[in-house]
């Protein structure tokens, strides 16, 4: 089995898609006018309109309401990525190394999912995704 994606349902897709294509840097490929896709080389980003939640179920999901996930992104340069962003995010929390030895910042993304970027910063963290 394979982690493909995490799918955001937007309540407006544009405003979603644009800010991802900012934070990540990759061209969104729109399959669909209510769906885009993000691909990474870890896991693709699909970001769906509040119009294709009827697709599956009515009410399955709604759009901002999200309080138990983080959408995670690990990078090269941590430090650049925060100057990069800081002042284009709604930031969560600045820089920090956490206690299982990543360096990260958290944000949210316009409808209000939380967001983080990482890098191994100690010996051991760098040995674990180094493992992978």
């Amino acid at each position: 089995m394979k982690l493909a994606s995490i799918r955001l349902i937007a309540a407006d897709i544009n405003t979603v898609v644009a800010f991802y294509e900012m934070v990540t840097g990759f061209q969104a490929k729109w399959l669909a006018p209510v769906f885009a896709e993000i691909e990474t080389s870890g896991a693709t980003l699909a970001i769906g309109a509040v119009e294709t939640v009827a697709l599956w179920k009515e009410g399955s999901a709604e759009p901002g309401a999200n309080r138990t996930a983080f959408i995670e992104f690990q990078v090269e340069d941590i430090d650049a990525e925060y100057e990069r962003l800081k002042d284009k995010v709604s930031l969560v929390q600045g820089l920090k190394t956490m206690p299982w030895g990543n360096k990260t910042f958290q944000f949210r993304d316009p409808e209000g999912t939380a967001v983080s970027l990482y890098m191994p910063a100690t010996e051991e963290a760098k040995k674990r995704f180094a493992a992978r």
